[in-house]
């Protein structure tokens, strides 16, 4: 990274109670500043809160967490009965988390959570979030070609990222959101890879220019830089335009080796920055592809938009600083997640990460 403006990470992945050195390592090898942890949720683990919360105690100046939502009532068959969404908001909120984080409209979330977005089960949700101004960073649909079995990379079908008509069509994911939108204009939300709108401009523009609070970030999706160096005048001219809609982001995980980490931030710093000619590096993560997939073409930013987009953004939606954790609020959360875990596993309380986190919240001193 050749620029001196500090940068926040706002989408990155922990991993786990084991993995939180390796997640802070990562941030200093890569040269980021700080960093947002974004929880994903689902199934019998209920969320990837607790390991977050312990990660944001024991670094509170360098890790912001956007917190994920607990649908257990759902995976549990109505066996368990968490707080409302709205009520979630408020719990996730008090106890110092920075923001939401949403994954229900990725296609593989939203066939296990078979919910309409824009329907009954969510809407006093958005209401809320419309109304305290809580940040949300929403994961919506994928990349096109995922629903074109010639199309879809092998390292997304790995991953189970290849969709048939079983999966809700991307069209209907966006109709939904967008719905959610109008209804809610004021909603403060970071869509997460850019939307996967990378590849129409005017499209993006026009959902900049009609909804206040929307912005996109920039964790990559190999795909992203490929569609966005086409035409590179037309894509500089763009981000200069709504710099103030853009954030960094890398979508690092706290599993991965610190240079892998390095290089997926650098390819998307070196895009930012310089006017390079560049393919992806031997040595980065298998989620970017081989080397040989396409050619990324840098689009040399102004100093002021990179300003914005690496780091004044995030701390405009979110704060200058990660929000203070209180750590018996956390914990006395983590063993609401333990509790309902057990059910949903059929583990002891004692075994889960969410009590295990509990315990090490309360280790790390007084509430703040």
């Amino acid at each position: 990274m050749a620029t001196s403006i500090p940068i926040i990470d706002c989408h990155v992945h922990g991993s786990s109670l084991s993995g939180i050195p390796s997640l802070n390592g990562i941030c200093e090898c890569v040269g980021i500043e700080r960093m947002n942890i974004v929880c994903t949720t689902g199934g019998q683990r209920v969320n990837a809160n607790p390991a977050a919360l312990v990660t944001k105690a024991e670094f509170p100046e360098r890790f912001y967490v956007f917190a994920g939502l607990d649908h257990s009532a759902h995976f549990s068959k109505g066996k368990l009965s968490p707080p409302s969404l709205p009520e979630q908001i408020d719990r996730l909120m008090a106890l110092g988390a920075d923001g939401i984080k949403m994954i229900e409209a990725k296609p593989t979330s939203r066939k296990s959570l078979p919910i309409p977005l824009d329907g009954p089960y969510f809407e006093e949700y958005f209401t809320h979030a419309e109304e305290t101004g809580v940040p949300l960073l929403w994961h919506v649909a994928d990349p096109e070609e995922f629903w074109d079995p010639d199309k879809t990379p092998s390292w997304a079908k790995q991953r189970g990222w290849g969709y048939n008509e079983s999966f809700v069509p991307k069209e209907q994911l966006y109709t939904e959101v967008e719905n959610v939108l109008r209804r809610h204009p004021k909603l403060t939300v970071v869509f997460a890879h850019f939307f996967f709108l990378s590849a129409d401009l005017p499209r993006a523009a026009a959902l900049f220019d009609r909804y206040e609070g929307t912005h996109f970030d920039l964790a990559p999706g190999i795909e992203l830089l490929y569609n966005l160096s086409r035409d590179v005048p037309a894509t500089r001219r763009f981000f200069e335009s709504y710099a103030d809609r853009i954030l960094f982001g890398t979508d690092i995980s706290g599993g991965q080796p610190p240079e892998e980490a390095r290089l997926r931030a650098g390819i998307v710093t070196r895009w930012l920055e310089t006017d390079e000619e560049y393919r992806v590096p031997e040595g980065a993560d298998f989620l970017l592809g081989p080397p040989e997939d396409g050619i990324v073409r840098g689009i040399s930013l102004s100093d002021d938009a990179l300003a914005k987009i690496y780091h004044g953004n995030f701390e405009r939606l979110a704060g200058a600083r990660p929000k203070a954790l209180n750590r018996e609020l956390a914990a006395q959360e983590c063993e609401r997640i333990a509790a309902e875990v057990a059910v949903m596993a059929g583990t002891p309380v004692g075994d889960t990460e969410a009590a295990q986190s509990a315990v090490r919240l309360r280790r790390s001193g007084p509430p703040a």
